[in-house]
Parts: C-alpha cells; structure tokens; sequence
C-alpha cells in the first residue's frame, strides 16, 4: 500500500513508487507460489534466475560465467577422485638431539666448529596408500612404506582386497613384499556379534630366510555403554601377548585404560585428554606408561591452525629413555610427525626447554606470521566481495533511499499519532559497523541512518523485529560488506529516554524497561 503508485501525485515519486511496487509484486508471485518458494528457500533469489535445477551463480560477462561453471567442475571432480582413492600419508622424521643437553666435550676440542652442538637426523619413515572401488562391494587397496635408521633400512609393498560380504561384515587378503622382509601372505575378517559387539580376526604368513614366520591377532570389542568401549586383544607369533583396554569419549573429554602382558613387552598404561569447547579444538593431554621396559610420561597439548590443519607437540620424559619431544602436524589425511631426542638422561633442562621452547615459538609464529597471514586473506577475500557486489549494493542503496522518499507522508502521520498518545517515538537510528573499542578508534564507524525505516515500522506503540538480517527491511541496505553489524536506536516511550543496541540478526522487540536511560545519565 505504501508503494502503489496511485498514492502518489509527484511524477518523481510515482515513478520510484512504481519500481518498489513491481519488486514488492515479485516478492509476492514467489512467496504464493509454493514451487517457487522451496526454490527461493533453498537457493535464494539466484535460484528463480536459472534454467533447471543447475544454479550457478550469475557473473557480468559470458566468459566469467564458463569461468565460474569450469571452477566448480574441477573442485567437484578433485572432490569425487578424494572420495574415492581415499589416499593417506605419513612421513616421519627423527632427529637426534642430545649433543643439546649432553656433550662430550673433549670429543670437539681439535676439531673445528666444534663450538657449535650437532644435530643430525638418524631415522625416516615415508609411508602411502590409496584406495580403488571395484565394484559397490569390492576395494582394492595398494599401501607402501620405506625406512632407514642410521644409515640401514628398506621397504615394502602391500595390496589388500577388500570385499563386504553383508551389512555385518567383511574380508580382506592381503599380498606384501619387501626387501628386508620375505613375501607376505595375510588376512582380515570383520564380523559385527550383535548391535553392541564385534570381533576382528587377523593371521598372516611372513616368508624370509629364517623360515616362515606365523601370526595372529584377535580382537574382541563391546560398547559397555553410551561413550565407553572395552576391547580384549590376544596376539600370537614373534611378540605374543595379551591386552585389555577400555576407552571412553565424550565432549569435552579422552580417557583410556589398558593393560598388557607378553613377550617381551608387558606394561600398564593410561593416559586422559581434555577438550576445550573453542573453535581452534584445543586439547591438553596426559599419560603415564609403566612396564618391563621403564616408565613413561607424556603430556602435551594440540589445536587447529587451519581449516584442515592441527597442530600438536608432546613431551615424552621416561626411564631409560630419557626425554624427547614430538610434534605432529595432521594436515587433511597427511600425517607430519617429528620425534626429537633430546637427551638420554633426566635433566631439568631438557624437560624445560622442550616444554616451554614450543609454546612460545608458537606463540611468536601464530602472532608474526599465522594471524597476518589469515587476517591479510579475509581482507583481500572481503575486498573481493565487495568489488563483486559493489554495483548491487549501489542498487539497493538507491532502492532504499527511493522507499524512505515514499514513507515521508506515513511516518508523519505515525508520528502524530504516537505523540497524541505518548507513545513510541524513533529519535535516532543507525545501522552499520559501529567502532566502540578504543584500541580500533582509528577505523572508521559505517552506518546508515534508518530512524524514518523504524518509524514507518512501528504500529500501535510498539516495533518488533524478527531474528534476521535488517539488510532486507524497507528503507536498509548494506552499508558495510561482509563485516558484522548492529542496530542502534533511541527512542522515547512514555515521555522516557530509551536507547538500545542489538546486533544484527538478532530478534528485536521495542518498547522495553531495560532500554530506559536513567535520568541522572
């Protein structure tokens, strides 16, 4: 009603009134259509422009749009070779470090740079593997590794074929060879017992010089309730042994309990991991491991550098193995994992410094480079942005001006009503980025004054905003791409001053008793 263009004499007003009731009849068409509305609430207004169920976002020119459509074909083909090879890496890199903390001295006296502590890298192990659907039931999986330790390693090949017998189950042979190993010949079965048990069986033949060489391992699991897990494990041929462990996962926690007797390993081991509710998923952990080998004390922490990215260091400390520090790097399905020996022996310095060392070189990493780095995208991506949406944002701004032009006559006669009444009454209203921290005084506030908007919006003394945007309202646009905004309004209720700020998104009801301004301020 406010829009139509019979209400209006100016020629220049009856023509902007025109140009919103036409948007205003659109929206409708839409919104009565129940087709064209689960399109609208699916795909947006993009999805009423576009031919078929194919919605490709609209660019200015024929070339941006084959553009645009070949991105998406490549990231949606890397996406469907991801799924389906499902490859997995891992490189490990041990580095020996005790010339740090443990020096013969008399060792560097004649040789020159022996001032200078030696550290070298003493082992390596790079392993790989992808997988290949043969069919909806069959998969083959082709793994390899290589390893060397002080100069001596090899490697080995291996390839699986997995197939699922039924919705309980499946069955895996696996072929290996290697250069340091003989042919080996294994296999897997999987069997779900029941809906809270299942067991998984292994058995393999290793060929070498010695002989053949058997094994065999059983593994029996059984949820003991919602997050807990107990696990039963009998390992038969060149380390045979017995295991127990139970493992319970919620939220904000990790702890697991095992313990195991063999040849020649028997220990006892448990460990707990707490999780912090934050979005870099920090976690903190601790562990304690005692066997016929020593004692064993690990704690550590992780956290998520990046979207694909975590980050985590440990600090192992034990008798005799003395102290090492291990920091890991999960980046996707790669796994980056650097074990450091420190030192042979319990030394106070070594336990300090491989605990506070990476603490504050990741501190000084993530301030120096990693917050610039992000920071420095997401101003370059919201420049984008707003380069991309500048010609509708100019659009909006001059539908918005044209829909506040048009509300002039109502919101006057809101007003006389309202004062007649002592009723509600929008003094000042802005919409926009508002600097209220003193440390970014130096930026700029963007808003825009919305005050005739609101106004128009109120109805018998009272104005309520639902929990959405206000870029959509009559009278708004964006003054601010891609940045978080608020609404601040002052009004008068009552004859009393009220003010209020709500941010943007959230639902606002007006007049309240909170928003009042004490006299005395």
């Amino acid at each position: 009603m406010l829009y139509h263009p019979d209400k209006h004499r100016d020629p220049e007003l009856k023509r902007q009134a025109e140009q919103l009731f036409n948007l205003v009849h659109q929206a409708y068409e839409v919104l009565s259509d129940p087709q064209l509305r689960a399109i609208y609430d699916i795909y947006g207004k993009r999805g009423l422009d576009v031919e078929g169920w194919e919605v490709v976002e609209r660019k200015r020119t024929p070339v941006e749009i084959r553009e645009e459509f070949e991105r998406l074909q490549r990231e949606r083909e890397e996406r469907r070779l991801q799924q389906r090879t499902n490859p997995k890496g891992m490189i490990s890199v041990g580095v020996d470090a005790t010339d740090l903390f443990d020096r013969y001295e008399e060792d560097y006296k004649d040789l020159p740079g022996g001032g200078f502590p030696h550290v070298e890298i003493n082992k390596m192990h790079i392993s790989q593997s992808i997988e290949a659907p043969l069919t909806t039931t069959d998969t083959a999986v082709l793994s390899g590794s290589l390893s060397t330790h002080n100069g001596n390693g090899g490697g080995n090949i291996n390839l699986a074929l997995r197939r699922v017998t039924s919705a309980k189950g499946w069955g895996e042979v696996e072929f290996g060879a290697g250069d340091s190993h003989g042919p080996l010949l294994g296999m897997k079965i999987f069997r779900n017992l029941t809906a809270r048990c299942f067991v998984t069986a292994q058995c393999g033949l290793q060929f070498s010089s010695r002989g053949v060489r058997p094994g065999c391992t059983t593994v029996l699991a059984r949820h003991l309730d919602k997050n807990t897990m107990g696990y039963l494990q009998w390992r038969w041929g060149t380390q045979s042994s017995m295991n127990t462990s139970i493992v319970r996962d919620t939220k904000t926690s990790h702890f697991t309990f095992a313990m195991q007797l063999g040849i020649p390993h028997s220990f006892m081991m448990m460990s707990y991991q707490y999780k912090f509710q934050d979005d870099e998923q920090t976690k903190v952990k601790g562990s304690i491991k005692s066997g016929f080998f020593g004692t064993v004390v690990e704690y550590g922490a992780e956290r998520k550098i990046s979207r694909h990215s975590v980050l985590g260091a440990t600090v192992s400390v034990g008798v005799p193995q003395g102290v090492s520090l291990k920091i890991k790097l999960n980046r996707a399905s790669q796994t980056y994992f650097f074990p450091i020996h420190l030192t042979d022996q319990l030394l106070p310095s070594a336990v300090f410094y491989a605990t506070v060392g990476p603490l504050i070189f990741y501190l000084a990493i993530q301030r120096l480079i990693i917050r610039p780095y992000v920071r420095a995208q997401q101003e370059q991506d919201l420049e984008k942005h707003r380069e991309s949406s500048a010609s509708d944002i100019a659009r909006k701004k001059q539908e918005a001006e044209s829909a506040v032009l048009l509300m002039q006559e109502s919101v006057r006669r809101i007003i006389e009503s309202e004062e007649s009444r002592m009723g509600l009454i929008i003094l000042n209203a802005w919409y926009g980025k508002f600097v209220t921290d003193n440390s970014r005084r130096h930026e700029r506030a963007k808003v825009i004054d919305v005050s005739v908007p609101l106004q128009c919006l109120v109805k018998d003394s009272k104005l309520i905003l639902t929990e959405a945007t206000k870029t959509g309202l009559p009278g708004f646009y964006d003054p601010c791409v891609g940045e978080e905004k608020s609404l601040k309004v002052l009004y008068q209720f009552r004859g009393v001053m009220h003010q209020v700020l709500s941010p943007d998104g959230e639902a606002l009801r007006i007049p309240k008793q909170s928003h009042r301004i004490d006299a005395d301020t």
